[in-house]
């Protein structure tokens, strides 16, 4: 199993002496509503990286919406294949959609109607990754910070509507805690989880709080997860406290330390 963290390309020299195996930077980052001479540097820049790129989140900037009235097909269109492309072309194989400010349904628009175009946003994000390694994450959002896909069941059953081999769900364990999800869904859930984010009470970095970390783990391992786990938390000191946070990581997941 392998542990990342959840950070900008610039951070990259500081998450690889941590002690982290890879990084799960930005779709935003890639630039996707620019052309590929643009790209070119930002490419450079991620293949120098010392660690691994192996995830990516934060697909969406907040502008372009996949919900309600306001959708701008062309340009959604263009950013998705340009995103999937360049997602590829760095390596990673993970890509998370949670982007809350994208999708969460705005006052008086229909909930079917919000849910009929989720489905579609996906599967267009499908047609660009089914020809690819990239599977895509629907990440359940705390309802304060989305009002769609609250719950790793909601996300799966998006996903199940979907029906592609490459839209898949992830599973956060602070946003679980947030909303009291129980850790049993899981295993409920098995077959449908692609990548997990952890963090700590207060969203604070893992091994620091007091979340059921052992009760978690003892779900994940029951569920045959075998994919990677990626730490997406408010650090306060990132050098004093994410190698100890790796170091929690492995012990928890794998009784050992690197």
């Amino acid at each position: 199993m392998k542990f990342g963290c959840c950070a900008s390309i610039d951070q990259a020299e500081a998450v690889y002496r941590a002690g982290f195996d890879y990084l799960e930077a930005g779709v935003t980052s890639l630039i996707p509503d620019e052309d590929e001479a643009s790209f070119v540097p930002v490419l450079e820049k991620y293949r120098a990286s010392p660690i691994p790129v192996s995830a990516f989140n934060l697909f969406l900037p907040r502008d372009l919406k996949i919900v309600g009235p306001e959708i701008d097909r062309a340009r959604m269109e263009q950013y998705v294949q340009r995103a999937v492309a360049r997602i590829q072309a760095v390596g990673a194989t993970i890509a998370v959609i949670g982007s809350g400010g994208s999708r969460s349904v705005p006052e008086g628009f229909s909930r079917s109607q919000a849910t009929a175009q989720i489905v579609q946003f996906l599967q267009l994000v499908a047609d660009a990754a089914d020809q690819t390694d990239v599977t895509i994450a629907i990440e359940p959002l705390n309802r304060k910070e989305s009002n769609i896909i609250n719950s790793v069941a909601e996300g799966v059953a998006i996903a199940r509507q979907v029906d592609r081999p490459s839209i898949r769900v992830l599973a956060d364990f602070y946003h679980m805690d947030e909303d009291d999800e129980p850790l049993d869904t899981l295993t409920a859930n098995q077959d449908w989880l692609a990548h997990i984010h952890v963090a700590d009470s207060g969203r604070l970095a893992p091994g620091t709080g007091s979340y059921p970390y052992p009760e978690f783990v003892g779900q994940l391992r029951q569920a045959g997860y075998q994919g990677m786990v990626s730490v997406e938390c408010r650090w306060n000191d990132f050098d004093a406290e994410a190698a100890p946070s790796v170091e929690f990581l492995r012990r928890a997941f794998q009784g050992e330390s690197s």
